[in-house]
């Protein structure tokens, strides 16, 4: 990372920013054209989870290419300056990539929806196979990750 300064080390800190964030930027490569999607997840472990349709684009580049980049993060407040070039904003941010792996195990499906959403609510829910079969569940396990702020 460029900006040391800028940088969170601490795996506490950005674990509490994932676990923050409402949204995760997917990006994938379809040949030299990036393609970046956000999408509601979950998180465990050293693992992103999403759901998705059974059709689209996002799915045709994953089949081919399961390399991704993730982003999330955590807006604050603007911050203004007298001079146009020290406006800014409070930010904190993670970024990370992983390989996609499309779940099909009923089991490892239904955990994976969970999950997702233990991430939004604390209710817990019932995911029957028929639900199941109607998504496509995805999960990345994490090989890189970095954390950034600016403004705190």
């Amino acid at each position: 990372m460029r900006r040391k300064d800028k940088e969170i080390t601490d795996p506490v800190e950005i674990e509490n920013i994932i676990k923050e964030a409402q949204i995760c930027r997917l990006a994938m490569v379809e040949g030299s054209k990036p393609y970046m999607v956000p999408l509601s997840f979950g998180y465990e472990g050293d693992s992103l989870y999403f759901h998705s349709g059974h059709k689209g684009m996002k799915l045709e580049i994953l089949r081919v290419n399961p390399t991704v980049c993730f982003e999330m993060d955590l807006q604050g407040n603007l911050l203004e300056d007298e001079k146009a070039c020290h406006w800014t904003v409070q930010y904190r941010s993670v970024i990370g990539f992983g390989k996609v792996e499309f779940l099909e195990d009923p089991d490892e499906k239904r955990d994976a929806f969970g999950i997702i959403m233990a991430h939004y609510t604390d209710r817990v829910f019932e995911f029957s196979d028929e639900m199941l079969k109607s998504v496509v569940l995805l999960k990345v396990k994490i090989a890189e990750i970095s954390a950034k702020q600016s403004g705190y």
